[in-house]
């Protein structure tokens, strides 16, 4: 089976990972700060806090930026359930705005119409790597002095004119996702990149259960639960933590970070595989009278995370006998995504009565074909191949 998506893994990376787990520190090491600073050195932002996850970067990112009980959230109905769920976490409500034909990107003229006076917060998803329109849904933002959040879990190594997604220039912070289907990979993992020192303190609270260690931001240090407590409290290396927030356990080993390092090295060359075979695809599908082409804009660089094909008119009541086909013939072929709002535990909420066209309308066609860094040409001859003979016999049985 080729698979839509895989890691990539060599000896470099075994090496690595191999040198810290002989090292002293394995976890809450040296190790995390300096793949933190490598990230944030590579996308141009200020500060980066790795975590465990790109649910886990969604969910904190979304607690810093204050989404409380009552509070709304502007967000994708065509994501993973990761991107609204971090609202639900924070007791808010997301709120779907619809997508945009070309690129399945929230649509900024729809996000307009979703703004309330109950607002705090949108998060776009940079949807298959392609980035959506910052400066249009910053512009909005600031207008109603909301927070951004970039969902950029798809979307590592991109460029939104001339920027690396990750600078953080139209956004208060932006999430990556580290799975190994990703730009690159730590296994799980993921990070929240900001260029605010308050948004990045607090992340680092909150991914650790809430608690500092640095004595100059102690709350107690007026307090004497012990003799000489200047010594103590003021003293960096000293036992004394205090919890200053309700936070979580959502750090990333150094055995994580340490891989993570080692592939970021390797991002550019990963990158360009994926525009090459895009490329490929392109050009060998270009023309067909089954489906329509990923598109990508002429002032972005997208990461290509994913390749989704749409099924013209004539073939979308075929998608189901179309994947089957596929996946019969070794093709591990995916659907990216189901509408959040579809989910029966979004319908228990209430949201059964939301529809957004578009995004309703790009799920009931879309197929996701693989494209990942190791495809050999082989390979990718047999994916185009296999493509199109399965819509060549769809056509002759009809």
């Amino acid at each position: 089976m080729i698979p839509y998506s895989r890691q990539f893994i060599d000896e470099d990376d075994i090496d690595a990972v191999v040198g810290v787990l002989r090292s002293d520190w394995i976890t809450q090491g040296p190790k995390i700060q300096e793949f933190e600073k490598k990230l944030a050195s590579c996308c141009g932002s200020n500060y980066a806090v790795a975590v465990s996850s790109g649910t886990a970067g969604l969910h904190i990112a979304c607690l810093a930026a204050g989404i409380k009980p009552g509070d709304e959230v502007i967000t994708s109905p065509i994501t993973f359930v990761a991107s609204a769920n971090c609202v639900l976490y924070c007791g808010g409500k997301p709120v779907f705005a619809d997508v945009q034909e070309d690129t399945v990107n929230i649509d900024p003229e729809k996000i307009k119409k979703q703004v309330s006076e109950r607002t705090k917060a949108v998060i776009p998803v940079h949807f298959a790597g392609h980035p959506c329109d910052l400066e249009e849904v910053s512009a909005i933002a600031r207008e109603h002095d909301l927070i951004l959040i970039e969902d950029a879990c798809h979307a590592l190594g991109a460029e939104y004119k001339g920027q690396k997604i990750g600078s953080c220039k139209h956004s208060d912070m932006t999430v990556f996702s580290f799975h190994p289907v990703k730009s690159i990979t730590t296994g799980e993992g993921g990070a929240i990149l900001t260029n605010r020192q308050d948004l990045y303190e607090k992340l680092l609270m909150l991914r650790s259960h809430g608690i500092t260690k640095e004595p100059n931001k102690f709350l107690n240090k007026d307090k004497v639960f012990f003799s000489n407590p200047e010594s103590l409290i003021l003293n960096p290396n000293s036992w004394y933590y205090e919890m200053q927030e309700l936070g979580f356990n959502y750090r990333l080993t150094d055995i994580q970070c340490v891989l993570g390092m080692a592939q970021l090295k390797k991002l550019n060359k990963f990158i360009e595989r994926r525009r090459e075979i895009t490329e490929i695809y392109k050009n060998n599908f270009k023309g067909n009278e089954f489906f329509n082409l990923p598109k990508e804009r002429d002032h972005v660089k997208s990461s290509w995370h994913l390749y989704p094909i749409k099924l013209k008119n004539d073939y979308k009541k075929e998608r189901r006998r179309v994947f089957d086909k596929l996946r019969e013939k070794g093709l591990g072929v995916h659907v990216h995504y189901i509408p959040v709002y579809r989910q029966p535990y979004y319908q228990r909420l209430g949201y059964n009565t939301t529809i957004c066209p578009k995004a309703e309308n790009f799920y009931q066609r879309e197929i996701s074909i693989p494209l990942y860094y190791s495809m050999s040409a082989g390979e990718i001859d047999y994916v185009v191949d296999t493509i199109l003979k399965t819509f060549k016999e769809i056509q002759a049985s009809e």
